[in-house]
């Protein structure tokens, strides 16, 4: 009897160090596979620039000639010659139209119509053979001061403008390039059917090539920063009222961490965002597979878009 109550004992004890060994080989396994698990994730990057930005109206208007000046005749009649054609430059009192004021049963002088100004024809009213009045145009002479475009901004961006701004124009007939020009003259009251206010732009127009007539896209440079850092709009993370990026962190290079940076947004313009506070120039930043990170998360950079800023 004594034989097998030792017996059992000695199976009991054996049975009881086969569980320990197996629960701590169990607890090792577990702690490795766990550390094997922790999660990669894969994401795109760029890298924070240093540069200037600007905030701007986007309006748009036709090029006018900044003075015009209408040429009449006095006395009514019919044009029986024509001295001029559209693009022709003329100086003050060259002859531009002539008016032939007879009637029948009456022989008159012809009334030489002449320019009143100095420049270029810009409109011709006048075909031979027409009758005309004292009160119909001629001919419409730009005086040569430049070219302008007039425009319309609204009431709630009034507070915005102000004379000699700066101003960037496009045209379709020149793609690519980009004129300057600024305000040169703010209407002093609002339209009160448009809620709007006119504004003159005077546009810079090197060679001549710019031509009265023309469509114009106009951005008025309201604001402008230089030495600004500025990064990707969309790699900005706004959550429970704070605004942050992911940072990468090379602390390991065999495997680099993204780092949680608060920032202060400033100007959001064409895609791009003024960081005001809590990022450096030329740190590299989480653009695309951000929305799974986290503090200390580890990632895989598929692809680095440096040239993006």
């Amino acid at each position: 009897m004594l034989f097998i109550i030792c017996s059992l004992l000695i199976v009991f004890t054996g049975c009881e160090r086969i569980r320990e060994a197996y629960g701590r080989g169990n607890n090792r396994n577990s702690a490795e596979g766990q550390a094997q698990a922790a999660p990669v994730f894969a994401v795109n990057t760029t890298f924070a620039a240093l540069g200037p930005i600007q905030d701007y109206l986007a309006l748009s208007g036709d090029i006018i000639a900044s003075s015009t000046v209408d040429t009449f005749s006095d006395a009514a009649g019919r044009i029986s010659r024509i001295y001029v054609s559209v693009g022709s430059r003329v100086n003050r009192g060259d002859p531009v139209v002539e008016v032939d004021p007879s009637r029948p049963g009456m022989e008159f002088i012809p009334n030489v119509v002449r320019a009143p100004v100095s420049g270029t024809i810009v409109a011709l009213p006048a075909q031979m053979g027409m009758t005309i009045s004292q009160a119909i145009p001629l001919a419409r002479i730009s005086g040569g001061a430049g070219l302008e475009i007039r425009l319309n901004v609204a009431e709630r961006f009034i507070s915005r403008i102000r004379l000699n701004q700066p101003c960037e124009i496009t045209l379709d007939a020149w793609p690519g390039e980009v004129f300057r020009g600024s305000v040169s003259e703010i209407s002093p009251t609002v339209n009160n059917i448009t809620r709007t206010m006119e504004i003159r732009v005077a546009v810079e127009n090197p060679g001549a090539i710019l031509k009265a007539g023309m469509f114009a896209r106009v951005q008025i440079v309201t604001e402008r920063k230089e030495n600004t850092v500025k990064i990707p709009v969309g790699a900005m993370i706004s959550r429970f009222g704070e605004q942050y990026v992911y940072a990468v962190d090379y602390s390991d290079p065999e495997a680099p961490l993204v780092r949680r940076r608060n920032i202060i947004p400033g100007i959001i313009i064409d895609g791009m965002m003024e960081v005001r506070e809590g990022l450096e120039p030329n740190e590299e930043i989480v653009i695309r597979g951000m929305s799974l990170l986290e503090d200390g998360s580890r990632v895989n950079i598929i692809e680095r878009a440096g040239g993006l800023i």
